[in-house]
């Protein structure tokens, strides 16, 4: 099982959905570079904004990890009942 399963989530820009994204006023709002939409909430708007996203890559993650551990759970009883005569894992 993966030790490390930390996710980058670029934040995007709600109207055009462009990622780049720049921080103006002393970083207290946020500016989108392609269409020039501004976030006066700053990153805290965005973070609100692109939750949905947020949320999908979240139960990736849940998936993935429930799938490995799943596994590695499966390999530690094979390894451990592995010749056993009274014990048959299906």
């Amino acid at each position: 099982m993966k030790e490390n399963y930390n996710r980058n989530i670029l934040l995007r820009c709600i109207v055009c959905g462009d990622t780049d994204l720049d921080c103006v006023e002393n970083e207290l709002s946020v500016k989108c570079n392609r269409c020039g939409k501004e976030y006066p909430g700053g990153y805290d708007e965005l973070v609100e904004l692109n939750q949905p996203y947020i949320d999908d890559e979240i139960l990736r993650m849940k998936t993935e990890i429930e799938k490995d551990a799943q596994k590695a759970l499966d390999d530690s009883f094979n390894k451990i009942f592995k010749g056993s005569k009274n014990f048959k894992i299906k």
